[in-house]
C-alpha cells in the first residue's frame, strides 16, 4: 500500500486530504487512534488483540495477511536456541515480534526468564546492535535487514506460525471516524484491496 500512498491514489479515491504519519510500532498506533490523533492505522495482530481486550472503539477494515518472513529473530554469535540463555534480546513490547519471540522460546523450551528480554523500539534496536549492547533482536524491516548484514536468523515468523503462533497485519479505523465518514473508509479499503490484488496477480511488475 506504499505505492498508492506515494502516487496519491488514496486521496483521489477517498476525496480526503491525508496526513501520513510514521510510527515505530503498533502499540503507538493504537494509542494514537484511541486518543483521536489519527483516524486510520496499520498494526499487527498482537497490539490489535490488546486493544480488543481493552474494548477500545476500533474496527478492523482490512486484514493484510500473515507476517511470515517479514519479522525474524536475528542474532550474533548464537547458533542454537539454548545459546539464548543469559543473552540480551531486544523487541518492541506488545508487538507481533514480542509475541513471536515468546512463542519461539516456548517452542524451544527456553524459559523467558532465563533470557534478558529488553523493550526497545526499532530505531533503538538498530543503535544497540551497532554498539554491541544486545546479542539479538526480534524485529521487522528495515531494521531486520540491517541486522541480517552482520548477524544470522534463528527463526522467522513463518517458523513461529508453523509452531502454532501465526501473526498478521491489518488496517484499522476508529469507530467514531468510520461512523462519521463511511465513504472515506470504503474508498480506503477499495484502494488497499486493488493494490494487493495487483501485486498478487503480477509480483514482478512491482519490483
Amino acid at each position: 500500500s506504499r505505492v498508492p500512498q506515494a502516487d496519491g491514489t488514496y486521496e483521489k479515491e477517498t476525496g480526503a486530504k491525508i496526513n501520513w504519519q510514521k510510527f515505530d510500532g503498533g502499540a503507538d498506533v493504537i494509542a494514537a487512534i484511541a486518543s483521536g490523533s489519527i483516524d486510520i492505522g496499520y498494526v499487527g495482530s498482537s497490539p490489535l488483540a490488546a486493544a480488543a481486550s481493552r474494548e477500545l472503539p476500533i474496527e478492523t477494515i482490512y486484514v493484510v495477511g500473515l507476517i511470515s518472513d517479514a519479522e525474524a529473530l536475528a542474532v550474533k554469535n548464537i547458533t542454537k536456541p539454548e545459546d539464548l540463555k543469559g543473552k540480551k534480546i531486544a523487541t518492541p513490547f506488545v508487538s507481533t515480534a514480542h509475541y513471536s519471540l515468546l512463542t519461539a522460546l516456548k517452542h524451544w523450551k527456553v524459559d523467558p526468564k532465563s533470557v534478558q528480554i529488553l523493550n526497545l523500539r526499532p530505531p533503538e534496536i538498530a543503535a544497540a546492535w551497532e554498539r554491541g549492547d544486545i546479542d539479538g533482536a526480534y524485529v521487522w524491516d528495515p531494521v531486520l535487514a540491517q541486522l541480517k548484514k552482520s548477524g544470522s536468523v534463528l527463526a522467522t515468523s513463518a517458523d513461529v506460525a508453523k509452531w502454532g503462533g501465526p501473526t498478521f497485519d491489518a488496517w484499522i479505523v476508529s469507530r467514531k471516524f468510520a461512523e462519521a465518514h463511511p465513504e472515506v473508509v470504503t474508498g480506503f479499503v477499495k484502494v488497499t484491496g486493488a493494490a494487493y490484488a495487483s501485486y498478487l496477480a503480477n509480483p514482478d511488475s512491482w519490483n
